[in-house]
């Protein structure tokens, strides 16, 4: 527990903070990698180039010392960040590490106001937020390892099934080699897997949506190839079916978990549709009985990835209903079979359809569609607590 002087110290370095911004981020990570460079296999790169990484930790620093006096206010970033670092298999000493770069950036950016009270009390209030994230992990990775068919750090998964679902994505089925069963998770949860290749200079982790429910078997995730990127053209041009790949359990606290009678309504933009796809195979197997509206849009048909497979799902099932918006359609693309609008997802073209009492909302997609979908549902009166949606990457608010 920290005392008043410390939350005191910590809150009165705010406007430092915000003065600094992502320089303070920026400059951490540059020096964590130069004397560490072992952690360059831990984090993603391509995260640290593109700077959504140094801006995403330094919200979360931010919000910690504004909120250090009510951190349950926190809570919810605390388990989705707990949630990650077991895609990595974060272990405590590497807290240590951390705590050190991060004290030692406060000295060199900031050093008139670094006295020594104000690096102790830092210290002080970054080890009792460590100490917060080594229980909280913990405690999942003993969840994982207690399931049936669970187990705790690596293991090792063999391609069964490669296969195009559209002209960016690709999914892959992966079965364990050891031949036992695997463990259950929650649709819309994700698979860590942990990529190590002389094809790659450093070793990579990466998270890629589950895109089946669960079945004790196997897991099927999808992958969308991203201009340039390391891990995901690795996948598409390297794997093949019978290659190894070694993973870390299921993760992550965006997940579906609601009862029959309740409405749900999936919306998914472009590779967004990977965790909907759980959430719906989910919905289906367990005949769930209120209404089901999954909404989704990309440029085309060619990047329409399972869209025989729902169109299928949507013939079969009543409570099922579909729309989807492609933004530049194809001359093959079929009005009204394969799409019904063209252009940007449009809310307001279905309100009457979606608008439902009592509905659950899921999303997921680029920063600038989700954006739109929470303004819009926020602004027809939905709850927050009806919203429920995940960032691919380091995490931003919408």
């Amino acid at each position: 527990m920290l005392d008043s002087r410390t939350i005191e110290i910590v809150k009165s370095t705010v406007p430092l903070l915000e003065s600094a911004n992502t320089a303070l981020t920026e400059h951490f990570y540059q020096r964590m990698f130069r004397h560490n460079p072992e952690l360059k296999d831990v984090f993603n790169l391509s995260h640290q180039a593109s700077g959504r990484q140094p801006a995403a930790l330094f919200s979360a620093v931010l919000a910690y010392a504004k909120n250090i006096d009510n951190p349950a206010v926190l809570s919810a970033a605390i388990e989705r960040i707990a949630h990650k670092h077991t895609g990595f298999a974060i272990q405590p000493e590497q807290y240590d590490i951390v705590g050190h770069h991060l004290l030692e950036t406060i000295r060199e950016l900031a050093p008139d106001a670094a006295t020594p009270e104000v690096i102790d009390a830092w210290a002080q209030a970054y080890g009792a937020l460590a100490g917060i994230f080594i229980g909280r992990e913990e405690q999942l990775y003993q969840q994982s390892e207690q399931k049936d068919g669970g187990w705790r750090g690596h293991r090792t998964f063999v391609v069964k099934e490669k296969r195009i679902e559209s002209e960016q994505i690709t999914s892959f089925l992966l079965v364990p080699e050891d031949g036992g069963a695997v463990a259950d998770y929650l649709p819309g949860q994700y698979l860590n897997l942990h990529l190590s290749s002389p094809e790659l200079e450093h070793k990579e982790y990466r998270q890629y949506s589950l895109c089946q429910a669960a079945n004790g078997r196997e897991y099927r995730i999808a992958v969308k190839r991203e201009p340039g990127g390391v891990a995901s053209s690795f996948l598409h041009d390297l794997v093949q079916v019978g290659d190894r790949l070694q993973a870390l359990p299921p993760a992550g606290d965006f997940f579906m978990d609601v009862s029959p009678e309740t409405p749900v309504v999936l919306l998914s933009g472009g590779v967004g549709l990977t965790p909907m796809r759980a959430m719906l195979d989910q919905l289906l197997k367990q005949e769930h009985q209120a209404a089901i509206h999954w909404l989704h849009a990309c440029d085309n048909g060619a990047q329409h990835a399972f869209k025989d497979d729902i169109r299928q799902r949507r013939q079969a099932h009543a409570n099922l209903n579909t729309h989807v918006w492609y933004r530049t359609p194809t001359a093959g693309d079929r009005p009204a079979e394969d799409y019904h609008a063209e252009g940007l997802m449009d809310l307001n073209q279905v309100k009457d359809a979606i608008a439902l009492n009592g509905a659950h909302y899921y999303f997921c997609g680029p920063l600038p569609f989700m954006a739109m979908v929470k303004n819009t549902l926020s602004g027809w009166g939905i709850a927050e607590a009806q919203l429920h949606y995940e960032v691919f990457g380091p995490h931003q608010n919408l």
